[in-house]
């Protein structure tokens, strides 16, 4: 069920609405959603696989791990339903943590990107946890993939020859992120050459 909407002049420093939707976060609003997405590439326009331009006429889905960062950030509000059933951070963490492998560690490496004025987007299609743009999708090509170890977790063989494999057959630096005790992350990048 979709939710109605602020007007365009009631929302300039409005946080924009969002509805939980089992493990998914939907702006419906488009022009709301395009704008959310022109801000640092938030989401994914829905049927649109490579969005050409800031806007579009479709929902705008985010990933749980980027509506936790936009609901801490306050620009977006997340509702489930109705508007009376307003979900807050702890709540949504909670889906996250019940829905997504390391989470918690994937929630740090993420925030830790855009802290750094990275753009993070899911991996999936690239075998790793996220693909990172310098710019942003239909920008430039994403230069990195990055896999989050389990914190505590060590490196083993097994994640190195992952990693060259990946990165030869993806054209890509390959990353891996692990989480140090302070919560602070770090990266452990390989470069592969041929014989």
């Amino acid at each position: 069920m979709a939710m109605k909407q602020p007007t365009e002049s009631t929302t300039s420093s409005m946080p924009i609405l969002a509805e939980l939707v089992k493990d998914r976060v939907m702006i419906w609003e488009h022009n709301q959603g395009s704008k959310l997405y022109a801000s640092g590439f938030y989401g994914k326009p829905v049927g649109i696989r490579k969005p050409k331009g800031e806007s579009f006429d479709r929902p705008l889905e985010l990933s749980l791990i980027e509506a936790c960062f936009l609901l801490e950030k306050r620009r977006i509000i997340i509702y489930k339903t109705t508007t009376e059933n307003k979900i807050s951070l702890e709540e949504l963490e909670t889906i996250g943590k019940r829905t997504i492998p390391l989470f918690e560690e994937k929630m740090l490496i993420y925030k830790d990107m855009r802290r750094r004025g990275l753009v993070p987007r899911p991996g999936l299609k690239f075998g790793a946890d996220f693909a990172v743009y310098q710019h942003g999708p239909g920008i430039d090509h994403s230069p990195y993939v990055i896999s989050a170890l389990p914190r505590g977790s060590k490196l083993t063989a097994l994640e190195l020859i992952r990693a060259g494999r990946l990165a030869t057959s993806v054209k890509k630096k390959f990353v891996i992120a692990t989480i140090l005790s302070n919560n602070e992350v770090r990266y452990y990048g390989f470069v592969w050459t041929k014989p």
